[in-house]
């Protein structure tokens, strides 16, 4: 039995190279690794909510108890087919059945029945809302108005090592970095935790984000946390994935080389032991 000893050990390591080469550790999937319940406090960054911009869509519903009147301060309802697209100067129909939008123009302004045009860019839902109610009362044109500003094609993007990439409405006037992860789906388990990018364009210049999500610390404090529309939400690939991204899935990184590599060595053994 002696002889064979060296032929146990040598399986042995071979086996354990094996393994150790295709498992990873927890701390790479694992989320928000250094939050403790009920003993981790962090500040948030201030909160940044939806503003409207240039060649945003956003809806605008006025009423009050006479709907005569109000009917003059809304756009009528398009009735046509799902798919089709129809726009007249600045007023767009939506993407859904009977549902009219205005669109902003390049001077963050849109074109109001009877009042014109009302700069909206850069204003909340609630600060426009705010504006077109002000102005209907003091121009005694409407006493009692309620005016409700929705959101129209405003979205987000997820991309990358996500169970369900796709682009997401935004529905709310404030989102997370953690929302449009959970809207896709959460990351698969290639997905690199340590390094989720977040790209958006400010003005002219296109930012990039990185966020660490097995940060808690680092994710609550990001830029990036709070997220703005027409943001892209990149999450790259880790190590286990880029090995079998190869043309062949044989080069030194991956699993199946190891495997090779001991079950040659194996091969070899048994015709020297033997």
């Amino acid at each position: 039995m002696r002889k064979y000893k060296p032929f146990y050990l040598l399986l042995t390591l071979c086996l354990g190279v094996t393994l150790l080469s295709s498992c990873g550790s927890s701390k790479e999937v694992v989320y928000f690794q250094d939050l403790k319940p009920g003993e981790t406090e962090i500040r948030l960054p201030e909160v940044k909510t939806i503003t409207v911009r240039p060649e945003d869509k956003i809806s605008i519903i006025v009423n009050s108890r006479d709907p005569q009147l109000t009917d003059l301060f809304n756009l009528p309802y398009v009735s046509r087919q799902l798919g089709q697209s129809l726009s007249t100067g600045n007023v767009t129909v939506g993407t859904s059945q009977g549902v009219s939008v205005y669109t902003v123009n390049a001077d963050g302004e849109i074109d109001f029945p009877v009042l014109g045009k009302i700069k909206v860019a850069g204003m909340k839902r609630e600060e426009i809302a705010e504006t077109i109610k002000n102005r209907l009362i003091t121009e005694n044109l409407v006493k009692d108005p309620v005016v409700t500003v929705e959101f129209s094609n405003l979205c987000i993007s997820v991309l990358g090592e996500v169970n369900h990439p796709g682009r997401f409405s935004i529905d709310r006037d404030r989102i997370t970095l953690l929302d449009a992860l959970s809207m896709a789906g959460d990351l698969t388990i290639y997905g690199n935790r340590y390094k989720v990018m977040v790209l958006r364009q400010e003005g002219d210049v296109q930012r990039v984000y990185g966020v660490n999500l097995t940060s808690g610390n680092h994710l609550y404090t990001s830029p990036a946390y709070y997220l703005q529309q027409n943001d892209v939400v990149y999450v790259e690939p880790n190590e286990v994935k880029a090995r079998q991204s190869t043309v062949n899935g044989n080069n030194v990184r991956s699993t199946s080389f190891w495997i090779s590599l001991a079950s040659l060595l194996t091969s070899v053994a048994i015709l020297i032991f033997n």
